[in-house]
């Protein structure tokens, strides 16, 4: 029988030390190392993840108690409104915000690592508007049934991957010209998607339109079974290539002579990101910032040196549970406060005939980060 234990690295004094001491997992011949402020950072990332998806199973245009929540969850029983409303509508989205976040995150991390460049996540480089090609491809021929879409959108984020990968790996595979060629291609794909939408009729454009914007609403169990088998699937090989990806970042050279196949490791990372960042959009939609966002956030608050995939998985969920959470709640706080101005009619109206997608909040968020990186690094020639 294996046994699994967790201790720490000896104790080598000194607080900033004691920050950066490993602690390591193992059971039986399998084992890795995670320094200790990174998991930290990976579990308040996820504990935070969870508290949001009990916030968000309580609040709404139906408010539900904890203790209804709890009977609904767990018995099944209580007033039906609630039990509808916890089980049907808000549980599944926000389990499925946390899985397409942490897919997210990983992606982003994986390519930002490959690539030694912070730009180069699946939403700059192209990735995130091919699959919406693939998608609206879909919805304007078939009439846009929702496995056929998912089918679309995965195939078409593999085709773009594929192309952008044989432009930019021209002489070596190097970030800034990835980043330049994706962000042609992606400048190439939105005038496509433009085009299409010209020629579908209404209600394709309408149901196109609302999948490109990158949405949690309406999505139930199914997404979420997809998802988590996705999942299942690519965690194993994500998490045992992800541990060359450390040494990689040190040159392709130095990372030769410690025993990794620099070039195999790097296709078949490169595969497990696109694979992660495509279940996430068929999922979703092309849900924009957390792939850019979340490596950088954790790598800053983790202080660890190189990308952890672990917490850039966890901040991903966090991040879109937030957005969610926020998205969902944004025109009830917004009749709240024009409750007190007299303009209740008006965003009532609003309200009742549109949820917010979250693909708009985490542009939002996205742009201001971005601004926020610029800024700071201003006089720096790094921006």
């Amino acid at each position: 029988m294996t046994t699994t234990e967790i201790r720490p690295a000896p104790d080598t004094g000194g607080g900033a030390k004691d920050a950066a001491r490993p602690v390591r997992w193992w059971s039986g011949r399998v084992s890795f190392r995670m320094h200790r402020r990174t998991a930290l950072v990976s579990g308040g990332a996820l504990l935070l993840g969870a508290l949001l998806l009990l916030v968000s199973l309580c609040v709404g245009s139906y408010p539900v108690p904890v203790p209804d929540v709890a009977r609904a969850l767990f018995y099944g029983t209580g007033d039906r409104l609630a039990v509808h409303f916890v089980n049907q509508e808000r549980l599944p989205q926000a389990l499925l915000a946390i899985l397409v976040g942490g897919a997210l995150g990983m992606s982003g991390a994986i390519f930002q690592s490959v690539s030694r460049n912070a730009l180069a996540s699946p939403d700059v480089i192209g990735f995130n508007s091919g699959a919406a090609t693939g998608a609206i491809l879909v919805i304007v021929t078939f009439g846009g049934a929702a496995a056929s879409v998912a089918a679309g959108a995965i195939v078409g984020g593999l085709v773009t991957a594929l192309l952008v990968s044989v432009l930019a790996s021209r002489g070596g595979l190097q970030g800034i010209r990835l980043v330049l060629i994706g962000l042609g291609v992606t400048a190439m794909l939105g005038s496509v998607n433009s085009y299409l939408l010209t020629r579908s009729s209404l209600n394709d454009a309408q149901n196109a339109h609302i999948w490109l914007v990158g949405t949690l609403n309406g999505r139930g169990w199914s997404s979420v079974q997809i998802m988590a088998v996705a999942l299942v699937l690519l965690l194993p090989p994500v998490l045992l290539f992800g541990r060359r990806l450390r040494m990689m970042e040190l040159g392709d050279d130095l990372a030769t002579g410690l025993g990794v196949r620099v070039n195999r490791s790097r296709i078949v990372l490169t595969v497990l990101g696109i694979g992660l960042c495509g279940v996430a959009v068929a999922s979703a939609g092309p849900i924009p910032f957390i792939a850019l966002a979340a490596p950088q956030i954790a790598a800053m608050v983790g202080r660890s040196p190189g990308v952890s995939l672990v917490s850039a998985g966890a901040v991903g969920a966090g991040l879109l549970s937030a957005a969610h959470l926020a998205s969902s709640q944004f025109f009830t706080a917004l009749v709240w406060a024009d409750r007190q101005v007299g303009w209740v009619r008006v965003v009532e109206e609003s309200q009742r005939n549109n949820l917010l997608p979250v693909g708009v909040t985490t542009a939002v968020l996205g742009g201001a980060y971005l601004a926020w990186v610029l800024f700071k690094r201003r006089g720096t020639g790094t921006a």
